[in-house]
């Protein structure tokens, strides 16, 4: 699966702010393994957040589709990664929400391997936007996200949505709770209105730098110890595959995100 530049595509209007073009976006498929991900060297860019965060209005607002994603009817459970392809260049991944209460504990206990297994071994992974709701406190699996990516050397892109929902006094005000929380600064969080379309420019800028740092490395296949790790993985998981091709979704399938 080879793309062009790996970059979105920007352009400037009157005002000389830089907006991404979107040509073409494409559900790619599912996946729950290392062996289900997409072949190629496509880099990546991950979205992950509680359930209801507003993620899947995240996405669409971003490629400008209302529907590319759909949000889950039951919050938390739908357990699996999916892959979309944007301009035939990058794709923009959708991880399993979390912290839903009523998620069974199977559920609970299949997310952290799912999520360590991905964010440690794909190679081509970019950076991850991990998304938090203005109107709440950060829970452990916000802690652990944020832990990960800096264990894993991953760059986080931290967007604040529902932003429209506040006053400007309240938006300070939970900011500070966030930010204390989660141990960041005021120059770290990306506030985000998909009623108003408040920072989606910035956040695509910051995708965007991320891309460019991809472009600029030379073409180089996978580290060894990647394909290395990634190859036993996919031996272990030959052998229960079978078992899960009834949940992986195919493009025809509804694509749902928590």
């Amino acid at each position: 699966m080879k793309g062009g530049t790996g970059r979105a595509i920007l352009g400037k209007n009157e005002d000389k702010v830089f907006k991404v073009i979107i040509k073409s976006t494409e559900f790619i498929k599912s996946a729950t393994k290392p062996a289900h991900y997409p072949e190629g060297d496509l880099p990546e860019i991950a979205f992950a957040g509680r359930s209801n965060v507003g993620k899947s209005s995240l996405v669409n607002v971003l490629v400008n589709r209302k529907n590319l994603v759909r949000t889950s009817s039951t919050p938390g459970r739908t357990q699996l990664i999916n892959f979309f392809q944007v301009n035939n260049d990058f794709m923009l991944v959708d991880l399993p929400g979390y912290g839903y209460a009523k998620v069974p504990l199977a559920v609970k206990k299949d997310w952290r391997p799912m999520m360590e297994t991905y964010l440690s071994k794909r190679w081509n992974l970019r950076g991850v936007v991990l998304i938090l709701d203005i109107r709440r406190v950060p829970v452990e699996e916000d802690l652990q996200m944020l832990a990960w990516l800096r264990a894993f050397s991953i760059a986080p892109i931290i967007v604040v949505t529902k932003c429209d929902k506040l006053s400007k006094n309240e938006r300070a005000k939970q900011s500070a709770i966030i930010m204390a929380r989660m141990g960041l600064e005021k120059k770290d969080l990306n506030f985000f209105s998909a009623l108003s379309k408040e920072g989606k420019d910035g956040i695509w800028a910051r995708i965007d730098a991320l891309l460019a740092q991809a472009t600029a490395l030379p073409e180089t296949e996978a580290p060894a110890e990647v394909v290395e790790a990634a190859d036993q993985l996919d031996q272990s998981d030959q052998s229960d595959q079978s078992d899960n091709t009834g949940i992986l979704a195919t493009e025809a399938s509804p694509r749902v995100i928590d």
